[in-house]
């Protein structure tokens, strides 16, 4: 059965800045080693957040007045490097539930909108407006409209873009390929009767 429909994201959100932002930078290789996915949140950016000790370093995830915040707002390129799950798992994992970005990488795009996390796109000045907005009030609430292509913030709103495929499988509840498996279970069964070699003598 479909997942809920994706139709919009209301969130305060947090600046993580910098582009060309790849997945090593998001979650570190060496967290990796795990048989599920359950935990990689506490491991989000932990290199830049922490130092070798494990002490906490000055960044945007750290800073209280972002707790809670469930939209990551970034630059150009986000997402690039290794085509890891991990990072859009780790990601979603620690509570945030959309990006918005200049542009993504492709294979991490389609990764997280699998996972039903939206990414969406805003122009340089646009994602600089929102960013001192954010700093300025950061109980300032986003809402990202996928169906209307626009981000709304206060009186504001600037516009967004999300591939076209995507965005249908958001709105329409059809983003998580396991759920497109299970729906046909019957029609495998029914190949896999019909071929001889998986006959039982």
């Amino acid at each position: 059965m479909p997942s809920e429909p994706i139709n919009s994201v209301t969130s305060r959100a947090v600046f993580v800045p910098g582009d060309d932002i790849d997945t090593d930078r998001i979650i570190p290789a060496r967290f990796m080693k795990c048989i599920t996915f359950d935990g990689l949140g506490e491991y989000l950016f932990r290199d830049v957040r922490k130092d070798e000790s494990g002490a906490e370093k000055a960044h945007n995830l750290n800073d209280p007045r972002f707790a809670g915040a469930g939209i990551i707002l970034s630059g150009n390129n986000f997402g690039c490097g290794s085509s890891r799950e991990h990072a859009p798992q780790a990601i979603q994992r620690a509570g945030f539930n959309a990006v918005i970005a200049g542009s993504f990488a492709e294979i991490f795009f389609g990764n997280s909108t699998n996972l039903g996390i939206v990414c969406v796109t805003a122009g340089d000045a646009e994602r600089e407006t929102l960013a001192a907005a954010i700093e300025a009030d950061p109980g300032l609430e986003l809402t990202i409209d996928i169906d209307a292509g626009e981000i709304r913030y206060g009186e504001s709103r600037i516009e967004c873009a999300i591939k076209a495929n995507a965005r249908q499988s958001l709105m329409s509840g059809n983003y998580d390929p396991l759920n497109e498996l299970l729906e046909g279970t019957d029609s495998v069964d029914s190949v896999a009767g019909a071929l001889p070699y998986m006959q039982r003598g």
